[in-house]
């Protein structure tokens, strides 16, 4: 579903019925400029399609210039504090900003990031944040920190509307998952704009995962989300597989492999965890988008639970069974499992 506008950075749209896109964040400072092109090299081969780049100095311009030109992905300045920095960024070919309306000042110098937006056809992002709400926002919402959110994003998006610029991405974060789902609700209900949804600040490993999928996931099944970023506490490149395995899990995008496993059992035939990490070890490169493969443990949770799988195996009182969409194409004993199961993954 997702927003009735659209927008175009780099050549991608964003919005407007087009997939919803995965977003990354360089996490290496802009002073490292070997280190940002082989993160976003990494991000790149990980499926990210636009990377946002913190810009906190003006005198860090000639990096942010041969980032842009360098990058394979389109990227976005990343702005606080200063309109004047929004201005240096668009100068150094970022083809989108995104500005932080809780900390970036008055409306002269909003005009102003207007006016070079508009010239060079760039997209501006207005991205509120719950950790940046001025206390004059959240005030006039009455501590509500949804509305503020929501506030905060309209605080910018009308003056550039009434100045005629609608080539704008608007975004509501906050560490919260219910404040983060009721300001994007109301600023999908009461805008056509392409909506950048994410919990922020999630956290690390499993914790950061589980949370940025309990909000995306509520947002998303919507159709509320037209480009997405999971913030974790670790590597970039996890933030974008975790972005897809949401994604996959919701049936929006099928990027790379699903890999079904039952949570094992006292019924389980076959050293699940194991054979997990063996078939993940050898399974190619060049499958195709969306090909499902299974490991079951035992015959009770096997062709037959998992029989959409493009490839399963299951163990059995004698060994294991291969399996196709639900029909056996193999069987063998447990010390000849290696070997077909090469056969079938890499032969």
């Amino acid at each position: 579903m997702g927003s009735v506008k659209s927008v175009r950075i780099g050549g991608l749209e964003f919005g407007g019925g087009a997939p919803v896109r995965v977003e990354g964040m360089l996490k290496t400072p802009l002073e490292d400029m070997d280190a940002c092109l082989a993160e976003l090299e990494a991000l790149g081969e990980a499926g990210c399609e636009l990377v946002r780049a913190a810009f906190p100095r003006e005198d860090l311009r000639p990096n942010l210039r041969a980032l842009a030109e360098k990058s394979s992905l389109p990227v976005m300045a990343d702005i606080h504090f200063n309109y004047k920095h929004a201005l240096a960024a668009l100068d150094s070919g970022c083809g989108s900003i995104r500005i932080n309306p809780g900390n970036m000042g008055g409306r002269d110098g909003l005009m102003e990031v207007l006016s070079a937006a508009k010239s060079l056809g760039a997209v501006i992002r207005i991205g509120s944040n719950g950790g940046s709400l001025s206390a004059k926002q959240l005030e006039s919402c009455g501590n509500d920190k949804a509305l503020a959110l929501v506030a905060a994003v309209e605080e910018q998006l009308i003056p550039l509307v009434d100045a005629g610029f609608d080539d704008v991405i608007i975004s509501a974060k906050s560490s919260s998952v219910p404040e983060t789902v009721r300001a994007n609700f109301l600023l999908a209900q009461r805008h056509p704009f392409p909506l950048h949804v994410g919990i922020t600040e999630a956290g690390p490993g499993i914790d950061g995962a589980v949370k940025s999928a309990a909000g995306l996931g509520i947002l998303l099944n919507q159709g509320i989300g037209d480009t997405m970023r999971v913030s974790l506490t670790g590597e970039s490149v996890a933030e974008v597989d975790t972005a897809y395995a949401i994604q996959r899990a919701l049936g929006i995008r099928q990027r790379g492999v699903e890999l079904i496993s039952c949570p094992c059992c006292g019924r389980r035939r076959i050293d699940v965890p194991e054979l997990v990490r063996r078939v993940k070890s050898l399974l190619p490169k060049d499958l195709r988008d969306g090909t499902t493969v299974a490991v079951m443990g035992c015959e009770v949770n096997g062709p037959k639970e998992a029989a959409a799988a493009d490839l399963g195996i299951a163990g059995t009182a004698n060994g294991f069974v291969l399996f196709k969409k639900g029909k056996t194409v193999a069987t063998g004993e447990a010390k000849d499992l290696e070997r077909i199961l090469e056969e079938f993954l890499i032969g």
